[in-house]
């Protein structure tokens, strides 16, 4: 039997463009509790059924097999935030929402897309997870779009679509690391930059498949790895994480991130990411940097449970 690369399937598993929701309930005790899930799905109309799984190593386990029922709130575009507090173990996780305990008696959001209150109907052990079914007592609906979630970064496809019919001007760029090199291409400037075009109506992703497609390598389109809003170029700036096959680029070359290479990046912001994916891409632990081209944040990427 062919042994399977667990990394590797979770990587295929997460080419699957899912919704992201918070799961909640109460212990034993009465608190509430709840993790960041994108394992939801419909199972049945009638009777009204849905499910969601939970690691078995999950520290909720105890308390979510047990419990009389569960909620599932389907976070919106503007919810990130709450995702990542519920994805982490964060002392209080609820002082980042407005919620109140629902019909049926779970805790439910305010500001999400939907909100599903159910008993539960059945719990199903599955290899390292449990299928949590429940059975929907009450439910609410808004307008507003749902958050989505692939390849390890979230999707807000209605706030990018807004953004281009506003006018924003989106740079999309790609960081093409193979090993410890990346793919530099020419400034102009007498300089070196990453490969980045302005993003028109066929929007981020497809931009991106462009520009991976004329540089002649074959390289998975990754995740994002930074967000930035550049005031000095009017301009906002996202860069995707992407790993190269063989192979030798049309344009540019692979080129390791020595301090002489960095300083022909002319873009400071730029300039400041590379210097971040150095030190993260030895260790191979990375991060997602929120903010501006002066200063922000690097999120830690983690799934919750």
């Amino acid at each position: 039997m062919t042994t399977i690369d667990p990394r590797a399937l979770r990587n295929a598993f997460g080419t699957f463009m899912t919704g992201v929701t918070v799961v909640t309930s109460h212990d034993a005790d009465g608190n509430p509790l709840g993790f960041t899930a994108n394992s939801f799905t419909s199972v049945s109309l009638d009777p009204p059924l849905v499910l969601v799984c939970l690691a078995n190593s999950s520290t909720n386990y105890d308390a979510l097999t047990q419990a009389n029922g569960f909620a599932v709130n389907v976070l919106s575009e503007g919810q990130k935030d709450v995702s990542n507090t519920f994805a982490r173990p964060v002392e209080d996780r609820f002082e980042a929402v407005t919620w109140a305990n629902g019909p049926h008696g779970s805790p439910v959001f305010d500001d999400v897309s939907a909100w599903f209150d159910c008993s539960m109907h059945q719990t199903v052990p599955a290899g390292d997870h449990v299928i949590l079914i429940g059975k929907v007592e009450a439910f609410e609906t808004s307008t507003a779009p749902g958050l989505g979630y692939s390849r390890g970064a979230y999707v807000t496809p209605a706030a990018e679509a807004e953004a281009l019919r506003r006018g924003a001007k989106l740079i999309v760029s790609a960081l093409i690391s193979r090993g410890e090199e990346v793919l530099m291409v020419d400034d102009g400037l007498g300089g070196v930059t990453l490969p980045q075009m302005q993003v028109g109506s066929e929007g981020a992703t497809a931009a991106l498949n462009r520009l991976i497609a004329e540089t002649g390598v074959p390289a998975d389109p990754g995740f994002i790895y930074s967000v930035f809003e550049d005031g000095g170029r009017e301009h906002q700036h996202i860069s995707f994480l992407c790993q190269a096959g063989e192979g030798k680029p049309k344009t540019g070359s692979f080129t390791n991130l020595s301090k002489s290479t960095l300083m022909d990046v002319a873009d400071p912001a730029l300039n400041t990411m590379l210097e971040r994916f150095v030190d993260e891409n030895r260790i191979g632990v990375y991060g997602i940097y929120f903010g501006d081209q002066k200063s922000g944040k690097v999120r830690p990427i983690m799934s919750g449970s």
